[in-house]
């Protein structure tokens, strides 16, 4: 445990009118470090994660993180992007520079606008994140790249629909109590179940109830040593943060497998020397409810093909016994690329300092994050544990 959270910041998600990029950064910024108790003379290092792809003209942004404070100005400051894991990259970049002694104190700040952006535009943009030489052309953009995933599961292991509305109804509910979610509305498994004028088909057997939402938003991080955080006002331990990088084509594995997946959570599990089992609630990357279907399987909660008895039963939901996504999750949550996986981080450490509000995991003790990059490509798995 060489790494902890003490500070963070998280902006509200959503279409955020009026608001720019340089805002979104600076604010969550100044946010965390007075979280934290430090002032940004303290600070050894910047790491912003930021994805862009087009979404901003800006495309040289990590010294706008330095905008926050005059006094942040010369200290080192680096943008990373791993597709939608880019927050997530940017808190192992952050943890890595403790882990090497090469700093005391990092700053971690994701962000993304998304909203600005024409609509055919974004789906392009979005589509970047896949092998364009094979899934360039794929109609409906990456909505369309999941839609031929959860086609391709429903052939392997039936018709999943079932399933899938109840994802979606569960983090829609869960969402509710989330004051920065985009989405704060229950709807219901019947209306998540059934196509409708307001709940089309849109890639294959995906409703637009199966799908994230296109968000602006930002959220930081103020990481520690061990030593420095247990003086501070709160510490989150990492008892495990992996990575592990997959294959970028789909044809080159079997992509209902999320074997990226599979093998960042085995590697985290195992460094925390606990078990699945052991976690109090986990943060999953549902860009698509396939995605959180696939990933039950890939966590090692269900076999293969076996995950939908895990959402039917309800040993998912909020007082189920494994809790998967109490936030509402990037399905109500919103999903502005650069700020999803420092939100996911954010967001775990209130659970674990019993600061979560509406959305609080009674008695949470250990928490699992998982956050993707593409389908499966880039996977980044964190365990959280409070040891102040």
């Amino acid at each position: 445990m060489t790494a902890c959270i003490v500070g963070w910041a998280h902006s509200r998600f959503g279409k955020l009118e009026g608001e720019t990029l340089e805002g979104l950064i600076t604010k969550v910024a100044s946010e965390a470090l007075h979280h934290a108790g430090i002032g940004p003379d303290e600070v050894d290092e910047i790491v912003l994660g930021h994805f862009n792809a087009g979404f901003s003209a800006q495309d040289f942004t990590a010294s706008l993180v330095l905008q926050a404070d005059d006094r942040l100005r010369f200290k080192p400051a680096t943008r990373v992007e791993n597709a939608c894991a880019t927050g997530s990259a940017a808190v192992r970049q952050g943890i890595r520079a403790i882990d090497a002694n090469a700093a005391r104190i990092v700053l971690v700040v994701g962000a993304e606008q998304m909203t600005t952006t024409p609509g055919p535009e974004i789906g392009k943009n979005l589509l970047k994140a896949s092998y364009l030489p094979e899934e360039g052309d794929t109609p409906a953009g990456f909505a369309g790249v999941f839609g031929k995933i959860a086609q391709a599961y429903f052939q392997r292991y039936g018709d999943q629909s079932d399933a899938l509305a109840m994802i979606a109804a569960k983090n829609h509910k869960n969402g509710v109590d989330n004051p920065y979610a985009q989405m704060r509305k229950d709807f219901g498994y019947e209306f998540c179940r059934h196509e409708s004028e307001k709940n089309p088909f849109v890639a294959g057997p995906l409703k637009r109830t199966d799908c994230s939402l296109v968000s602006d938003g930002a959220a930081a991080l103020v990481l520690a040593d061990t030593a420095t955080a247990l003086k501070m006002r709160r510490a989150v331990a990492f008892r495990a943060n992996e990575h592990v990088q997959d294959f970028l084509p789909m044809s080159k594995r079997d992509i209902l497998a999320f074997e990226g997946c599979e093998h960042a959570w085995n590697q985290a599990l195992k460094k925390a020397g606990v078990t699945i089992e052991d976690l109090s609630f986990v943060e999953t990357h549902d860009c698509f409810t396939i995605a959180e279907l696939i990933e039950y399987e890939a966590m090692g909660l269900a076999k293969p093909g076996e995950g939908a008895k895990l959402a039917l039963d309800g040993e998912t939901a909020k007082d189920g016994r494994l809790p998967v996504n109490p936030s509402g999750g990037l399905k109500a949550k919103g999903h502005p690329i650069g700020a999803t996986g420092v939100s996911m981080h954010v967001l775990s450490a209130m659970q674990l300092v019993g600061e979560a509000g509406g959305i609080q995991v009674p008695g949470a003790k250990l928490g699992g994050i998982f956050n993707m990059g593409g389908a499966a490509v880039a996977n980044y798995v964190s365990i959280l544990d409070r040891i102040r």
